[in-house]
């Protein structure tokens, strides 16, 4: 936004080839290596001196929302968090009725192992432990990579302060949405707005 200072991490699957989840041990450490990631970008922020302490917000939209979920429930230097179109974390997603498929193409052994080890860090067994960290909520009606029941988990276990927000929309949630983070996050931790110049 404008008026913010911003870092933004690629997803562990953009940094190599390959599917973006393989069901594999090496994705539980992509997820851990990601929220010590943040964190460090946490650590950046704090040491710019054009950065104020008390005014550092999270945003994340999609796999960004989810695994921001749990990054705020592991992040205790954050203001305010908002969380787009997010599930509860890569085991919700895939446990879902639409991906039951791709569940069932994997190997017995394959599927138990995955969810050993992703499993202890879902994002939505963390979500609880964001709080006192103001939380927006945004999803779409007619979302069909993150369902509403989905979403409702996610919400149902997030503690309050929250705010939820629903739009009439697919997993693009559209200008309104934009507007209303924009605003929220304003509310929140305050944007330095600039000034057009005449």
């Amino acid at each position: 936004p404008q008026g913010a200072v911003v870092i933004a991490i690629d997803a562990p699957f953009a940094r190599r080839s390959g599917q973006w989840i393989r069901f594999i041990s090496e994705d539980r450490a992509e997820q851990i290596q990601l929220m010590k990631d943040l964190q460090r970008a946490v650590d950046v922020l704090r040491a710019r001196p054009n950065v104020d302490d008390d005014r550092i917000a999270y945003l994340g939209i999609s796999y960004g929302g989810a695994m921001g979920a749990l990054f705020v429930g592991a992040e205790r230097r954050l203001k305010a968090a908002v969380l787009e179109v997010a599930d509860g974390g890569l085991v919700s997603h895939y446990t879902g009725p639409e991906d039951l498929g791709v569940m069932a193409s994997l190997a017995c052994a394959t599927r138990v192992a995955w969810f050993q080890a992703m499993a202890p860090i879902e994002p939505i067994r963390f979500i609880p432990l964001a709080s006192p960290t103001p939380l927006l909520l945004q999803n779409g009606q007619s979302d069909n990579l993150v369902p509403p029941a989905d979403a409702e988990a996610l919400h149902a276990a997030a503690r309050e302060p929250k705010t939820i927000r629903w739009y009439n929309a697919g997993h693009s949630l559209g200008p309104q949405a934009i507007a209303d983070r924009h605003e929220w996050l304003n509310g929140q931790i305050g944007l330095d707005l600039l000034k057009p110049t005449s």
